[in-house]
């Protein structure tokens, strides 16, 4: 009898939104789950525990990238390499903070954002491919870009440079991983329009420092976003498909 595959899975912000259902429906499918966020989920315990599957949460604040990578790297270090078919690190903690034009930015909160949204990315994918260069399970890192890095819009720098960004260096790491043995298969993608915490703090938001508020007031009363549950089933599906990494800045919606 063929042993079932046994599949490591790294995932941030994974106590809420979207990052909390694809952590749930991981657990399901029998994968063992980190899951680091600023809090632990107590009923993701459960769904673990109903599954019999591994679950490890962690409470890392990701405005301290250089710590959160150092644990991230750390523990990787201390895994069997051989136990694992497939590890992946899932980025997908990000933050849209408190809209405004730029020239009106806190920039303490300018800083936390572009800390939490590119810097954290980064220094753990880093961390990731060197702590499981000699895994030989198949590596993977989906980081969970936005429509918004692809187009720019008002008061919105922050998100939509650290999303830029995301998609930019996800080229970049595929480039080198592409001639590296066992080398990591990498992707940036959009996830689709969510109805998330993110998109409650933009219709929150003061219209005179956000115009495009009403744009996301419209998307939830004409019933356009999808639920995190169902946007998660998707991005686990492209995570699957066998030609992930052909393209290394994706669309969720992109064919197969």
């Amino acid at each position: 009898m063929t042993a079932a595959a046994s599949h490591l899975t790294l995932i941030t912000g994974a106590s809420r939104g979207l990052g909390r259902a694809m952590a749930e429906q991981l657990l399901q499918a029998g994968h063992t789950v980190l899951g680091i966020s600023r809090k632990q989920d107590a009923q993701l315990a459960d769904v673990a525990k109903a599954a019999g599957a591994e679950l490890v949460q962690w409470e890392q604040d990701l405005s301290d990238p250089v710590a959160a990578s150092a644990r991230v790297s750390a523990w990787l270090k201390t895994l069997d390499a051989q136990r694992f078919d497939s590890v992946t690190l899932i980025n997908n903690a990000g933050t849209v903070g408190n809209p405004a034009p730029l020239a009106s930015a806190v920039p303490a909160e300018l800083a936390q954002a572009l800390r939490i949204g590119l810097e954290a990315p980064m220094l753990l994918t880093a961390a990731f491919l060197n702590a499981t260069r000699e895994w030989r399970g198949a590596r993977k890192v989906l980081n969970i870009s936005s429509g918004l890095g692809r187009n720019a819009m008002g008061s919105q720098a922050p998100y939509c440079a650290a999303k830029a960004g995301m998609d930019r260096f996800s080229q970049a790491v595929a480039l080198e991983e592409a001639s590296t043995p066992n080398g990591a298969r990498i992707v940036s993608l959009a996830p689709g329009i969510i109805d998330t915490d993110m998109q409650v703090q933009l219709r929150g938001a003061s219209a005179e420092n956000f115009p495009d508020r009403t744009r996301f007031v419209s998307m939830k009363e004409e019933g356009r976003l999808d639920s995190p549950a169902s946007a998660a089933a998707k991005v686990l599906k492209y995570l699957a498909r066998e030609d992930f990494g052909a393209n290394p800045v994706a669309d969720v919606r992109d064919p197969a």
